[in-house]
This record gives structure tokens, C-alpha cells and sequence, in this order.
């Protein structure tokens, strides 16, 4: 039987990579975004991708899209991936971009794992929250970014705990300057010198090496950075 996984913010950057890699792992991926500018690769004899569109924020057409995949797929993986990030002094936020955060980087993947987590502990499923590096350290000009990604990774932490015993493994990975989007309402990038920046397609083989540990072994944090710390300003 063909296994499921599902990745949100699927339509670029590490949710895609991420959804080509599990792919080619030879898994049916649904794949989750609001718009999809690009197509996911994938090669001919390896898994399908399914294009989801949806407002992760939109809870009732999110949880139905999750009843009905987990109705007629055997869901082995779920990737919570789908952030939004936005950069500067606090107090030059205003309460939608705050919402916003909250919702798709802590409780979009709150809602998705409880919606889930009888379906992958009946697989002995997994659940990779990617997190960031700013869940671990000081971040002056993104200070609720970070506290909303030190939520998720206390989140990953507690259900590791919870889950264990039910053979559900819960992995976060936290990767650092990472050559997507997410920057782009920010005042900075990612620096010229690819030793400063990962790629999404690195932090899709963090999945995969999480994926590839045999029974019995779990690897509950993951943190990925480069050599070199660098940022370039726009």
C-alpha cells in the first residue's frame, strides 16, 4: 500500500523541496498551499504529488481537506512547514501581521497534528515541525516571529514526550538562513557567499536522514546552519 504524507506551504521554497524529496521516496504527497505559482518536479515512477489549495487560516476547509485525505490514503508523514514571517522593531507590527504569525506558524500545526495524530499513531507515523533558528536564540527585529516559532518547538518537545510510547516520532528541525522567501518583507536576505545560507533542498535531506533512521530511533531536534554568518541588506 502506497503511504501519504502531507506537507503545508508546499507551493516553494523548503515545503517544496521537501514534497519533491518525499516524492521520490516513493510517497503520495498532498501538498498544501495558498497558490501554487510553480509546479512540484517529481520523476515518473516515484510518488504523486496533489495539489491542495487552501488558506491553512481557513480551519473548517482545512480540517475537511484532512478528513478526506486520511478517509482514503494511509497517512504516514505530516511536515509542518508553512510560515510567515515578518521583520522589525516590535512595535512597528501591527495586529494582522501578529495574527497572522500566531495562526500559520503555531496553530495551523496545533490544529493539523490533533486533527492527525490518531491516523499516525495507528501508522506509526511522523511529525516534522520545521521550526527555525530563532526558536533558540535572541532575535531583536523579530521578536514575534521568534516567540512564535519557540512555540512550536515547545510544542514538538512536549508531543515527543506524549507520543513515544504510541511509536508517533516527532522530530523539529531547525534550520537557519535558508535561500527562500521568507524574507521578503523584510529589509535583509540571505548573504552572496553560499557557505552563509542553506538551501531548501539541504533541509529536505534533513527530512529524509530523519525518515531514514531505523526502528527504534528518533532524532528529536535537528539544527541546521552555515559555516559562515552573514545577511545582505536590500
Amino acid at each position: 500500500m502506497i503511504q501519504t504524507a502531507i506537507v503545508t506551504g508546499a507551493s516553494s521554497g523548503i515545503g517544496c523541496a521537501v514534497s519533491e524529496k518525499l516524492c521520490a521516496l516513493g510517497y503520495d504527497v498532498f501538498g498544501i498551499g495558498r497558490r501554487f505559482d510553480s509546479k512540484v518536479e517529481t520523476e515518473q515512477n516515484v510518488g504523486v504529488f496533489h495539489q491542495i489549495i487552501c488558506d491553512l487560516t481557513d480551519t473548517d476547509k482545512l480540517c475537511a481537506i484532512v478528513k478526506q485525505i486520511t478517509s482514503e490514503h494511509t497517512v504516514k508523514i505530516l511536515v509542518n512547514n508553512a510560515g510567515a514571517a515578518y521583520y522589525g522593531l516590535h512595535e512597528e507590527l501591527n495586529p494582522k501581521k501578529i495574527q497572522e504569525m500566531v495562526r500559520v506558524n503555531l496553530e495551523v500545526p496545533l490544529i493539523l497534528t490533533q486533527q492527525l495524530l490518531r491516523t499516525l499513531k495507528k501508522n506509526n507515523g511522523y511529525i516534522i515541525n520545521i521550526s527555525s533558528v530563532t526558536a533558540k536564540q535572541p532575535s531583536p527585529h523579530g521578536c514575534a516571529y521568534a516567540a512564535t516559532k519557540a512555540g512550536l518547538a515547545a510544542f514538538s518537545a512536549s508531543l515527543f514526550e506524549e507520543a513515544r510510547k504510541y511509536g508517533v516520532k516527532v522530530t523539529a528541525i531547525y534550520p537557519d538562513m535558508t535561500e527562500t522567501n521568507l524574507y521578503r518583507n523584510a529589509d535583509f536576505t540571505v548573504g552572496e557567499e553560499k557557505a552563509s545560507y542553506l538551501t531548501p533542498e539541504e533541509v529536505a535531506e534533513a527530512v529524509e536522514y530523519v525518515l531514514k533512521q531505523r526502528e527504534g530511533i528518533v532524532i528529536p531536534e535537528l539544527v541546521l546552519r552555515p559555516q559562515l554568518h552573514r545577511i545582505r541588506k536590500k
